[in-house]
């Protein structure tokens, strides 16, 4: 039974589906194994037709107009408008994700100004590399200049 349920739809996902289709009607828990093992099906009808089509195009990767054209062949030419809509809906929210991911546009700072106080980091960084580094050969001379008076001062 568990090998079967990794090949299955969620039976969670499909009573949440049920529940906001049908709120006020009660189904029972056999016509809701039905409804999963429909869906199943379907689901591997489906795919099985549009790798066939995917197959018979020589390609290896199943895409969306195969998907439709499998729909259609079987006989399902009816949900192939609503399918397209929400392909081009899905597209359009993939597209503003990526465009929505870009950390620069989630900020509100135009991208010039995000520029400038880069430069300005790398200056102040720059800067301070400068000072560390005087500091060491300062701190280097000093003993140096110990080094050299002590040695003067020992005895030959």
């Amino acid at each position: 039974m568990a090998e079967d349920d990794d090949l299955n739809l969620p039976r969670a996902a499909i009573n949440k589906l049920i529940k906001e289709t049908l709120p006020q009607v009660r189904v029972s828990n056999e016509a809701r194994e039905l409804i999963v093992s429909c869906c199943n099906e379907f689901i591997h009808l489906v795919s099985s037709e549009a790798n066939d089509i995917c197959n018979k195009n020589t390609k290896k990767t199943i895409m969306p107009e195969h998907v439709l054209e499998a729909l259609s062949g079987l006989g399902f030419e009816s949900y192939v408008p609503e399918c397209q809509e929400v392909l081009t809906e899905c597209k359009h929210v993939a597209l503003k994700k990526r465009r929505g991911s870009s950390r620069l546009e989630n900020l509100g700072i135009p991208e010039e100004e995000l520029l400038r106080q880069q430069q300005e980091l790398f200056a102040q960084a720059r800067q301070q590399q400068l000072e560390e580094e005087q500091q060491e050969w300062l701190q280097h001379q000093m003993e140096l200049a110990k080094e050299t008076s002590s040695q003067q001062e020992e005895p030959s």
